[in-house]
């Protein structure tokens, strides 16, 4: 299902149509799984997480702007701060201790289509390490500069720069 199809069906959902939403589940809800899963390394919850989103993108249905971006991104990012939430809310109690050695994968960009991926992954080879590293640990894994300092045994103000000079970079390398 594509975008058009997505947006058809998003409509539907924002005057409260159950079947439209069952089916826009369906065709989006691996994808939302998949990186809820990547980010929170539980079943149970990226679960929880997916569930969130869609209870929020049931509620806010009516809040998509299709010129920020297409319906399944707009998706993606629900569920993605929903797993952040969580992933904070579980680091702060201890439950789970973040790898230091996290790379971006192909599974980090599942929303994105085909030839974006390809651009993307074309982008992030230009990085250093350590900037694919920072960027990957504060945006896919959801951790502050402070934590991200903290597993890269690097100064505070470096970690910002690293992360902020990468995304620099991929912004101009991507074209946006």
């Amino acid at each position: 299902m594509e975008h058009e199809e997505h947006l058809r069906l998003l409509g539907k959902v924002t005057s409260g149509d159950e079947q439209a939403f069952a089916q826009l589940y369906e065709a989006t809800s691996p994808q939302l799984y998949a990186i809820c899963l990547k980010m929170l390394r539980r079943k149970e919850w990226a679960e929880d997480a997916v569930q969130d989103a869609y209870v929020k993108i049931w509620h806010n249905a009516g809040e998509y702007r299709g010129g920020l971006g297409t319906v399944l991104t707009w998706m993606v990012s629900i569920a993605r701060y929903r797993a952040l939430d969580m992933l904070r809310f579980y680091k702060v109690r201890k439950e789970e201790e973040i790898e230091d050695n996290i790379l971006l994968s192909d599974d980090d960009v599942i929303a994105l289509s085909a030839e974006d991926k390809k651009q993307l992954n074309v982008c992030l080879d230009e990085l250093e390490e350590t900037q694919k590293q920072a960027i990957h640990l504060a945006f896919y894994c959801g951790l502050s500069h402070q934590e991200v300092t903290h597993h890269l045994d690097a100064p505070l103000g470096s970690t910002k720069s690293m992360i902020r000079r990468g995304l620099q970079l991929l912004k101009r390398c991507l074209g946006i």
